[in-house]
């Protein structure tokens, strides 16, 4: 858009839009959709650069026509006829705890797959809260074998999320 071509826009801008919105709350009795449409005739014009180079008179009666015409196929739209406005919502939605259901059931599924000695570190310190020389105590392993027990534990732990499509 050229400089000559913004300046003309602004100028119908300023002398129709107030005029223009005034007419399609009219027709409409809807401040935003009113806004909207207004918006969208200006948008219309802005892509017909020879109505901005008209009459003052014939580019406030384009607009107008283009606003009156947008209002029509709003009202024909398939979101008009069948929905309607309310300020009560007709249901609660509630919590529904299916996805931490399905969570709960792919994760020991995927730790029924890795051996007994990763599942025990994995089980025991992300779930039991247990440090690693704690573990280690228990197990009557040394603190090292346990750290590493953890590091290939979560790697095979990935690799068998992996497999049943939950991480990439």
């Amino acid at each position: 858009m050229s400089d000559d071509q913004a300046v003309l826009l602004r100028a119908v801008h300023d002398a129709h839009a107030p005029a223009l919105f005034r007419f399609v709350v009219r027709l409409t009795h809807d401040p935003i959709l009113a806004q909207d449409i207004v918006q969208e005739a200006l948008l219309r014009a802005w892509r017909s650069p020879a109505i901005l180079e008209q009459s003052d008179e014939a580019a406030r009666a384009w607009l107008f026509t283009v606003a009156r015409h947008l209002v029509i196929d709003d009202r024909r739209s398939a979101r008009h006829s069948h929905e309607f406005a309310t300020d009560d919502v007709p249901e609660r939605s509630t919590h529904d705890a299916t996805d931490a259901v399905l969570d709960k059931w792919l994760l020991s599924d995927a730790l029924l797959a890795l051996s007994l000695e990763h599942r025990t570190v994995i089980v025991s310190s992300f779930y039991l809260g247990q440090t690693a020389a704690e573990i280690a105590e228990r197990e009557n392993v040394p603190v090292g074998t346990v750290r590493s027990r953890i590091h290939y534990a979560l790697r095979a732990l990935r690799v068998a999320l992996q497999e049943r499509g939950v991480t990439e």
